[in-house]
């Protein structure tokens, strides 16, 4: 039985004997160029002219393009806004203008400083603030309304008004934006790229080309990481690299350095949050009214998703029966910022999880107290603002498990009797939930398809637009086809993701990457079983096949799935208890003309939600987990320990614990780190100060927390998706807010004068700033 085992990552032994081949491991080519992007070094106004003749100079540089080479020089995954080289108006530092072309790279960078500019300066927009003051967005989204929010503020006995801020985080992918471009015969082009959207790479290569989209085809390997920076942001990449190819007739690699690709991609959205809250004296939301303003960059991107998932996930864990929300992109002169982990979802959250820690302080509570009498409920409270039902709810059950498992009670009371600190030393615990809705809210794109081939030899090969970053998606529908037909998962591979064999085909986003391409995958091997169960039938019974039979749909009364099932390698007809052994049963079924390879096409059902009205049901179902963690706080520098994390997460019937637990323990030291180290800076033109590992710090091992301890609860109760599971790559990075919260909680027990206003990422000098009795709110 192969789902629900852990089995290895089907590049593990790869990646640890080097052999897994990443884009700019392929081999070079006779001819091969190199290609370097050089951005205009000014945040905002217009490029006038740009002189690369002086780069020619250089040895080993053989020529450069620029916008004018380009067929159609504008992209977008919601709106083409943005150039794929500048052309006029500056958006942001080091946006790309001109590509050097050459045989050496080194070369290129050398060559890079001979480049001339000539900008008319404009003045750069930086901040949230200051585009807020010139009322500059991208975007406005429509409220969400839910009950009399006026009404409930004006009787509420106790209210609260203040602002959150949240920065932003770099992807910090170990691979940078890489592509290679082949020119093929007839005008067409092969792209071989790191990207988590091969469609859309292929259509905005097709686009920039002037070429159809069935000149271009772009192959997906493998990614060293994404985080969702490679769902749109690869595409305009692959682009430059194609023009380079297409003009010059020979293979073009372009593979970022690690300073460009932080310098010149867009990162989170920092998010400025202006709120007000009405509670009673428990603590209970009795109306909660939100302003989210997100800094979009110089252009829109994915921004009002992003910010549409963030006005979804403002309620985080917790039933708001009053509420008005609104939300805007502003425009800023910094690189568009893009899809991340999340999705806008940590911003929302993060928001409501920082007022009921300032709840708690001001009504001198437990937080955990208040967090549960807010979590929603089973068959009460448990609505959403913007109208679906919480079904399969776990969250009540997560928190009192969590409060026994952690020892949460004890811990609290040694900690407020200050048996816990050491001189010079503070302790904070805390205990955030995630609940995350699984499914894109742009409707359409909740859809996948898949091609499986079954050899001769039984093996099969799985085709699905679905795109290896790591993540496990690739082992997961090889251990999904392997249970459909009773094989071990050796003998399914899954191939490289391919716009020829799979078209059309959404982002590998939004946690539902193998939801989608997993249930795809099944439907097409269920196909192929139909036709195998038919023929065994025939067998057993003694009935030839002959060219006039057609094969009954399963569950007709001619052929019944429940009567034969597919396990061990063979295939079992469970009246007669007769079996055939699979390899046999495989070159029957040649022989006799049926097809052993099929195509299936996959869609989310039951999504309904209105946007004109913020109503429906937007997600298929929700993931949820807890999780309790422990702080140590240095008071003299401001440095932050995390003593003991525990996490409990309710991921369903897990298809494969261990690449579970990876994903489970990966997000929430990424979410950590957002929340506390990773700071991202510019000076005051707009250019990039954080911009290498040296000046921005991620977590390392001696961020790990001492005591790490993550369960995956039982529940085999959600029917929503394939076998059981629920999605797993996004919701636990939430969990990482409870690092921030016990931060904020160890900050409020020592100052003891109300909430303590800290934004995130907590950093050490954030940290002295709140002691200092400073207000540490800078976005």
């Amino acid at each position: 039985m192969s789902i629900g085992n852990s089995t290895p990552h089907d590049s593990a032994r790869g990646h640890v004997t080097g052999e897994s081949v990443f884009v700019d491991d392929r081999a070079r080519l006779e001819g091969e160029l190199y290609v370097l992007p050089v951005g205009v070094p000014s945040s905002a106004g217009r490029l006038i002219a740009v002189d690369a003749e002086p780069a020619l100079s250089c040895a080993g540089v053989l020529g450069f393009c620029t916008a004018q080479d380009l067929k159609h020089n504008r992209w977008g995954s919601i709106v083409e806004d943005q150039p794929i080289l500048v052309e006029d108006r500056i958006g942001y530092h080091q946006e790309p203008a001109v590509l050097l072309i050459g045989s050496d790279p080194e070369a290129l960078a050398r060559a890079a400083a001979l480049v001339k500019f000539k900008i008319e300066p404009g003045s750069p927009v930086l901040t949230i603030a200051q585009a807020r003051q010139k009322q500059d967005f991208l975007y406005t989204a429509n409220p969400f309304i839910c009950g009399d929010v006026a009404k409930s503020l004006a009787q509420a006995p106790h209210r609260l008004a203040g602002q959150f801020g949240c920065g932003a985080q770099d992807h910090f992918y170990l691979e940078s934006q890489a592509t290679v471009a082949y020119p093929l015969e007839g005008g067409c082009m092969e792209i071989h790229t790191s990207s988590q959207h091969p469609a859309e790479t292929q259509r905005v290569v097709a686009e920039a080309l002037g070429l159809s989209h069935h000149q271009v085809v772009c192959v997906v390997k493998r990614m060293g990481g994404a985080f969702g920076g490679k769902e749109s942001q690869a595409a305009p990449f692959a682009a430059m690299a194609a023009i380079v190819a297409r003009k010059f007739g020979r293979p073009a690699r372009l593979i970022l350095t690690k300073d460009d690709d932080m310098k010149m991609t867009g990162k989170r959205h920092p998010f400025q949050n202006d709120y007000e809250v009405g509670f009673d004296e428990d603590g209970r939301i009795l109306g909660l009214k939100a302003q989210l303003f997100a800094d979009g960059g110089a252009y829109l991107d994915l921004s009002p998703s992003i910010l549409d998932r963030a006005l979804f996930h403002l309620d985080g864990a917790y039933f708001l029966e009053n509420v008005h929300l609104e939300g805007f992109v502003c425009r800023t002169n910094n690189p568009s910022n893009t899809a991340f982990r999340g999705f806008g979802g940590p911003q929302g959250t993060m928001t409501i999880e920082s007022i009921i820690e300032d709840i708690a302080a001001y009504l001198g509570k437990d937080p955990l107290d208040v967090r549960q009498l807010n979590c929603y409920g089973i068959e009460e409270r448990n609505r959403t603002h913007y109208g679906q039902i919480v079904t399969n709810n776990s969250l009540p059950q997560l928190f009192r498990l969590i409060e026994e498992k952690a020892a949460y009670r004890q811990r609290r009371k040694k900690i407020a009797d200050g048996l816990s600190e050491s001189a010079g030393k503070l302790r904070g615990l805390s205990v955030t939930a995630t609940k995350f809705g699984i499914a894109f809210t742009s409707r359409f794109l909740n859809q996948g398809n898949a091609l499986v081939n079954i050899q001769l030899d039984g093996t099969v090969q799985v085709s699905t637009g679905a795109t290896e970053m790591g993540q496990g998606v690739n082992t997961k529908i090889q251990q999904i086809v392997a249970h459909a037909f009773g094989l071990s998962p050796e003998q399914v591979k899954v191939m490289a993701t391919s716009t020829e064999k799979n078209a059309n085909v959404s982002p590998t986003a939004a946690s539902s990457g193998s939801d989608i391409n997993g249930a795809a995958a099944l439907n097409a091997c269920e196909k192929i079983r139909q036709r195998l169960c038919w023929l065994y039938q025939n067998l057993l019974a003694g009935v030839p096949i002959n060219d006039n039979h057609e094969c009954p749909s399963f569950d007709d009364k001619a052929l019944r799935r429940a009567d034969f099932d597919f396990q061990g390698n063979h295939i079992v007809h469970l009246p007669s208890q007769k079996a055939m052994n699979w390899g046999e049963l495989v070159r029957l079924a040649y022989r006799q003309r049926i097809g052993l390879s099929d195509y299936a096409h996959f869609k989310t059902e039951g999504l309904s939600f209105d946007k004109t009205k913020s109503k429906g049901k937007a997600f298929a179902y929700y993931t949820t987990g807890v999780a309790a963690t422990e702080v140590e706080v240095d008071e003299w520098t401001g440095q932050v320990k995390v003593v003991r994390a525990d996490i409990l997460m309710d991921l369903g019937r897990s298809i494969n614990p261990g690449i579970d637990m990876g994903q489970v323990t990966g997000a929430f030291i990424q979410g950590m780190g957002w929340v506390t180290t990773e700071a991202v800076k510019t000076d005051s033109q707009g250019r990039l100060l954080t911009h290498s590992p040296v000046t921005y710090k991620i977590p390392n091992v001696q961020d790990v927390p001492r005591e790490f301890n993550v369960e995956l609860i039982a529940n085999d109760s959600n029917t929503q998706n394939i076998a059981r599971s629920k999605a797993v790559g996004e919701p636990p990075l939430l969990l990482g807010i409870s690092v921030w919260t016990a931060i904020k909680d160890a900050l409020n027990q020592k100052l003891k004068n109300g909430p303590v206003q800290l934004a995130s990422p907590a950093t050490p000098e954030a940290v002295l700033e709140c002691l200092s009795g400073g207000l540490s709110d800078r976005a």
